[in-house]
């Protein structure tokens, strides 16, 4: 599995602001329905309801939202670089600036499991979170995320 199977350049945004986690979703939700034609509603509906399990804040910066919806045959993604770092309820209590959200299929399993673990184990590359968060053009961001030596197959 390969970042460019899971994230469409158009999915990347930079904003220089979000008023909260609430809002990031909605945000989320947008890219999901204009990059992918899933429902806003169901999207949202989703995410909040998984984030209702626990938060998705790993640490670090980073958060992982995701959610299975219908009307999706494949994992995708959305990808979000804050200038300003958000509330997010993280493990280590830190705001958060880097989201990459998945969206699955909800009879996806072993597919979801690894985009997931492609993306958690790339954002744990300290070198490879400084480029993103040093280079606020989402073409930039794009390039970084699907560069083959930044990733390993999951």
């Amino acid at each position: 599995m390969e970042f460019s199977n899971l994230l469409k350049p158009e999915a990347i945004r930079v904003f220089s602001s979000v008023s909260s986690k609430k809002r990031l979703m909605h945000d989320l939700a947008g890219i999901a329905e204009t990059c992918y034609q899933t429902d806003y509603s169901n999207t949202i509906d989703a995410l909040i309801e998984r984030e209702a399990l626990g938060p998705t804040g790993v640490g670090a910066g980073i958060a992982l939202p995701h959610a299975r919806l219908d009307k999706l045959d494949h994992v995708v993604g959305a990808f979000i670089l804050l200038e300003s770092p958000v509330e997010f309820e993280a493990i280590d209590k830190q705001p958060v600036d880097i989201v990459f959200s998945l969206f699955a299929p909800k009879t996806a399993g072993v597919e979801h499991l690894k985009a997931l673990a492609l993306v958690s184990r790339t954002l744990r590359e300290q070198h490879i979170v400084a480029k993103l968060r040093s280079n606020p053009d989402p073409a930039t961001l794009y390039t970084i995320l699907t560069e083959p030596d930044n990733v390993q197959a999951a």
